[in-house]
């Protein structure tokens, strides 16, 4: 799929691996749209790209069917990308042998989880309107989950059941879709170089990089935004979850 002309939605653009991918599609000619939270850096972040900005929390299906809305009058929506994500650290139980707050791992599900369902939902139901394509294609959805999905290390069971769930839903969705012109892939990314890791201190992120295979360090986000634009090109991807990671799995801890 050719997106130069086209509209592309990225959750989370204003950050990370989101900001990456809002480059590389509007370097590619799409119409961005940045959707992240207000007290976010999106509106500077669009307009450095001549995109839009759509103030949103992921998990409100009024507000992305809103940013939806502005993405596609801009032009017909034909990419969709979810990196808006959490991944706080929480054991089962806490130092003195308690059970960790419920509302934890419930905030971690519903931001990772089911915000990428509410995305999914909201922008499907537009794309699926649309004009297709000459080859009947009409638009291509890519999620992000974790390699925490598969190797989820202690402290991360909320975060690897997000993941995993968005991981899981991948095929289901991509076959219901299938008869809209629409294709669902998912990235399971490796220890990447987002915002929070790079707030730490070097020696450390070497040792991080250290432990993957090759290349030994960690991954970039233009690496990221590289594979979802093959995703979009290549229309024979569907329904599968891709390991970007180095070749990495995880130890417990």
């Amino acid at each position: 799929m050719d997106v130069a002309g086209a509209s592309a939605l990225v959750t989370g653009g204003a950050s990370g691996l989101g900001w990456a991918t809002a480059r590389r599609l509007a370097g590619e000619g799409a119409r961005v749209t940045i959707v992240d939270l207000p007290s976010s850096s999106g509106e500077e972040r669009a307009a450095e790209i001549g995109g839009l900005f759509a103030a949103a929390d992921v998990t409100s299906p009024e507000q992305i069917a809103e940013a939806v809305a502005a993405a596609s009058a801009e032009a017909p929506l034909r990419v969709v990308v979810n990196c808006a994500g959490i991944a706080p650290p929480a054991k089962v139980l806490d130092r003195d042998g308690a059970p960790s707050p419920l509302g934890d791992f419930e905030r971690l599900v519903r931001i990772n989880l089911i915000g990428t369902y509410n995305v999914i939902a909201q922008a499907s139901a537009v794309i699926a309107r649309s004009e297709p394509t000459e080859g009947g294609d009409r638009g291509v959805i890519v999620n992000t989950a974790s390699v925490a999905a598969f190797d989820g290390q202690i402290g991360q069971p909320a975060y690897a059941a997000s993941k995993g769930g968005v991981h899981a839903m991948t095929l289901p969705i991509a076959r219901e879709l299938a008869r809209h012109g629409i294709r669902v892939v998912t990235i399971a990314p490796g220890i990447m170089e987002t915002p929070m890791l790079a707030g730490l201190p070097q020696p450390a992120q070497d040792s991080l990089g250290a432990q993957v295979p090759y290349p030994p360090r960690l991954g970039r986000p233009d690496e990221y935004a590289s594979l979802v634009a093959e995703i979009v090109r290549n229309g024979y991807l569907n329904g599968e979850t891709i390991r970007l990671d180095g070749a990495i799995r995880m130890a417990p801890r």
